[in-house]
């Protein structure tokens, strides 16, 4: 991963809000420490329309090539939305920058591997196995650590509905979806599988023929 990471540092060394007169100072990892290796005067006015703060931003943008990262005391409203579209990760700290830019470091890094790892799992799309009737197993994203989670395999096609019926092949039956079924939410129930685990087959009231 990129290790340049841009801090706006306030003129007593420490990281300041976006509003308060300071410097947008780049930093580069080398051989195990860190370095500056440019920076930017920068400040936005409070005065300043929305307009005219997105173009202060968008000017940042050459500035901060290269760099994943960008912290600072705080960062709300429109500069939090356009740093974003320029693909920066963004982080709130107070303090020296020599304090925590390993520590950042090192949480980008876990992000990224689990970034990677749901991007190598597939959610598991339900099959038609007749006319309105489906079948999925999400049991592979249970017992795997994927990152990914049973309500972001189910939710969406549940919520988008157009099924009779759909039965969901698990190690074990979700909290969230065998409250949906009790509180009334779904109708359904819950059954034994004979290759181990459990189905929850569910009927939507909606489309019940």
């Amino acid at each position: 991963m990129r290790t340049e990471i841009a801090v706006h540092v306030g003129e007593n060394g420490r990281t300041a809000s976006l509003h308060e007169k300071g410097k947008v100072t780049v930093y580069r990892r080398n051989n195990g420490s860190w370095s500056p290796v440019r920076e930017k005067d920068f400040m936005l006015d409070r005065g300043l329309g929305m307009r005219e703060t997105r173009e202060k931003i968008r000017e940042m943008a050459v500035f901060l090539s290269g760099c994943g990262v960008f912290v600072g005391l705080n960062i709300i409203g429109v500069p939090f939305f356009e740093l974003e579209k320029l693909g920066l990760s963004i982080w709130e700290y107070e303090g020296r920058p020599g304090d925590f830019l390993d520590d950042i470091l090192e949480k980008e890094e876990e992000e990224q591997v689990h970034r990677d790892s749901r991007e190598k799992i597939s959610i598991p799309v339900p099959e038609e196995v007749s006319g309105g009737c489906f079948r999925v197993s999400i049991k592979k994203i249970q017992e795997e650590n994927t990152g990914l989670t049973s309500k972001q395999a189910l939710l969406p096609f549940i919520r988008k509905g157009g099924f009779y019926s759909l039965e969901i092949l698990c190690s074990h039956a979700p909290p969230w979806l065998e409250a949906e079924i009790r509180g009334g939410s779904l109708s359904g129930e819950i059954s034994r599988a004979g290759s181990g685990g459990v189905v929850v087959t569910i009927r939507n009231s909606c489309c019940v023929r």
